[in-house]
């Protein structure tokens, strides 16, 4: 092999150069300077770590590529994430813990990559509106948590925006609810649906639904990081096509998403 082709070792953690070896077999450098470049494997962790994460990312090589075309780009790494509704129809202690502990989650992505973080909550009001929370409820309340998230500078949007937005480019979805996740959709329904059917078809209502909504986040943010406060047992309800990262709620070692609380019974913690 022509020693002009021979590329040095690179490790994670050294900054990245080549080095040749000229006709006299002396060692000479091309100088290319990448001095200030981090290794996406140190960004990554930066934030997955025990104080956020509550089990491990769902495809860590895909979350990897993300990371790395925000290096490339020199261009903040893009966080999508559901916010739900509950019982209440106004922002409240819990849900101010939470935004700020997302504020905490972004400021330490920050600390190892300049460019940060960009977060986005999606309004599901169309989870609200199928476990039958009125209009007014419904605007109230995601008002409250638009404004507050601003103040970090979150964004926000509808879900029922993106699904419209999305309309026939979804293509064929299928919506047979899977029998590993009938037992929990049924028991959550049994808490939160209103909508007048049985919790059993309230819990299918809801994945057909979710079906067609993950297929629109992908297509509203692709190369995107999804965050979700369920556990793994439900990552057929995040997008396929996008890396899941499974977060904390309030703070460490804390499940139970704020739109429930406060919530004695614990069902809200799925």
């Amino acid at each position: 092999m022509n020693k002009l082709d021979t590329w040095s070792d690179i490790h994670a953690d050294a900054v990245p150069y080549r080095s040749v070896s000229d006709a006299d077999g002396k060692t000479v450098s091309l100088g290319l300077n990448f001095s200030g470049r981090i290794a996406p494997e140190k960004i990554l962790k930066s934030f997955n770590s025990r104080a956020f994460r509550r089990e491990q990312p769902s495809d860590p090589h895909l979350l990897l590529r993300v990371i790395s075309k925000a290096i490339s780009t020199n261009a903040p790494i893009d966080f999508v994430m559901y916010w739900g509704k509950g019982p209440r129809c106004s922002i409240d202690a819990p849900d101010i813990e939470c935004i700020d502990f997302l504020a905490s989650f972004a400021r330490r992505v920050r600390e190892s990559f300049e460019p940060g973080a960009t977060i986005r909550l999606i309004f599901t009001d169309t989870h609200a509106q199928l476990n039958g929370h009125d209009s007014a409820g419904i605007h109230t309340y995601f008002d409250g948590i638009a404004a507050y998230a601003l103040k970090y500078g979150f964004q926000s949007c509808w879900l029922s925006e993106l699904t419209r937005a999305a309309e026939g480019a979804l293509g064929h979805i299928g919506d047979e609810l899977p029998a590993e996740l009938a037992a929990r959709l049924v028991a959550s329904a049994r808490k939160w649906y209103r909508g007048g059917d049985t919790a059993e078809e309230g819990a299918r209502k809801y994945y057909r639904i979710n079906m067609l909504e993950l297929r629109a986040v992908e297509i509203a943010y692709p190369g995107s990081v999804f965050i979700t406060y369920n556990s793994p047992d439900f990552r057929p309800l995040c997008p396929r096509r996008l890396p899941v990262f499974f977060m904390y709620t309030l703070r460490r070692g804390y499940r139970i998403k704020p739109w429930f609380l406060p919530d004695p019974t614990g069902l809200g913690n799925i």
